[in-house]
């Protein structure tokens, strides 16, 4: 039988941040870096705020383009979300409001893709054509705007067998066809993997079912190798045991592999202890095929603040960084990006020397870089009015600078955009 709606996503951040306690165990020492403030959100229709999960994309032209899950023009309480732009010079414009037209998304939490002409591809988690559906929102759409700003949904979940509330990004094969995540609906209520067509068929590609030994509840986006196989992770699923979110009984999580044929596998079941749980983002992959990502904290004693893992094709899993709470950063709900030298560079939403009422004062996030023999650095605190909760992933430019988005608090209170320059 199909379980019932769980708790949104929203909810289950607040949930698994309210179980972090101040662990103030060793600084690392910070390198001399340059926080630049590229833009600080005010909310309101000319405006967004409240940047989500989704990373920069960062175009050739050096171009960041960006969503945030609320402000704009549109008809939802406080904005229904938009897509903004900032140039080189560090013009900021707002390119398109969601919920401008009926049966438009709402929402927008993954990141943004390109095509070789500039066109922009995206999901929402709320809005579409599916009415109140999927506790009110609507269940989720994938949309297309073009260099016009005009937005096109390509397609409208229903929030049942099609799957509903992408908060994906979407990846794309050499056909055009988008690929992308679901959190719930399905076969199973479980979520779904999907593919949708450049004519705006959708196909499920994988329904997933966290009561049988597979995945469950995937925020995340896919990686897919040359071979076209897909990679990704389900924050549910898998192992189920007292270890991961407390009173969220929705398992610890797995990384999965789906074939080119459709079939689905999964690499590791997160256990809950060392290992972490329940992840929010994604995985990227080597040469080698190994994959690399992050995992939530664990309910050990002692305690881990969550970890950066490394997955090798034979299965076995190798934490590469525990984090320590307090100045070391804690939680990192975005993934990690690699530079050509296989440093890894990322972000936590909680942790740093930072104070930041909301946590209880556990810090405001950080960004940090961990280099390939394992020395761990911490790059950057944030403080409050440079921004906190740092939930997306960063994206590096061919000078390897670095470019983020913090969720809440920055100049305004309601998140920013920042550069780190080496």
């Amino acid at each position: 039988m199909p379980r019932a709606t769980q708790t949104p996503r929203l909810f289950a951040r607040l949930i698994a941040l309210s179980t972090l306690a101040v662990l103030f165990l060793f600084a690392p020492p910070m390198d001399a870096q340059t926080f630049t403030l590229l833009h600080g959100f005010r909310g309101g229709a000319n405006d967004g705020y409240n940047p989500g999960s989704g990373a920069l994309m960062l175009d050739a032209k050096g171009n960041l383009y960006g969503t945030t899950l609320l402000g704009g023009s549109g008809g939802c309480d406080g904005g229904c979300g938009t897509v903004f732009k900032i140039t080189p010079a560090g013009k900021f414009s707002l390119l398109y409001s969601f919920g401008s037209t009926s049966g438009d998304g709402a929402y927008p939490d993954g990141a943004l893709i390109h095509d070789n002409a500039g066109n922009l591809y995206g999901t929402t988690y709320g809005g579409g054509t599916s009415g109140s559906a999927c506790d009110g929102y609507g269940c989720g759409t994938v949309f297309k705007l073009d260099t016009r700003g005009h937005e096109t949904v390509l397609y409208s979940f229903s929030g049942g067998a099609d799957g509903a509330t992408p908060y994906s990004a979407l990846v794309e094969d050499s056909a055009g066809n988008l690929y992308g995540t679901t959190h719930l609906g399905g076969a199973y209520n479980w979520g779904t993997v999907f593919k949708v067509d450049s004519l705006g068929n959708e196909t499920v590609v994988h329904n997933f079912d966290g009561d049988a030994d597979d995945g469950g509840d995937a925020f995340a986006g896919l990686t897919m190798d040359a071979a076209g196989n897909l990679y990704g992770t389900t924050q549910g699923g898998g192992i189920f045991n007292s270890h991961c979110i407390p009173g969220v009984e929705i398992g610890c999580g797995t990384v999965f592999k789906i074939t080119a044929g459709g079939e689905e596998s999964v690499l590791y079941d997160f256990t809950g202890h060392q290992d972490g749980n329940t992840p929010f983002s994604g995985v990227i992959r080597d040469a080698a095929g190994n994959l690399y990502g992050t995992s939530q904290p664990e309910g050990s004693d002692p305690p881990f603040w969550g970890a950066v893992f490394k997955l090798e094709p034979s299965g076995k899993l190798i934490v590469l960084h525990d984090f320590s709470g307090g100045p070391g950063g804690a939680d990192p709900l975005a993934g990690v990006i690699a530079d050509p030298a296989g440093n890894f560079y990322g972000t936590t939403s909680a942790g740093g020397t930072g104070n930041c009422s909301y946590y209880q004062n556990g810090g405001c996030g950080t960004v940090f870089k961990l280099t390939r023999s394992g020395q761990f650095t911490v790059l950057h605190n944030f403080m409050g009015p440079d921004g906190a909760n740092v939930s997306a992933a960063l994206v590096m430019d061919s000078q390897g600078n670095l470019y983020g988005t913090a969720s809440w608090y920055g100049p305004f209170g309601e998140g920013s955009v920042f550069k780190i320059t080496p």
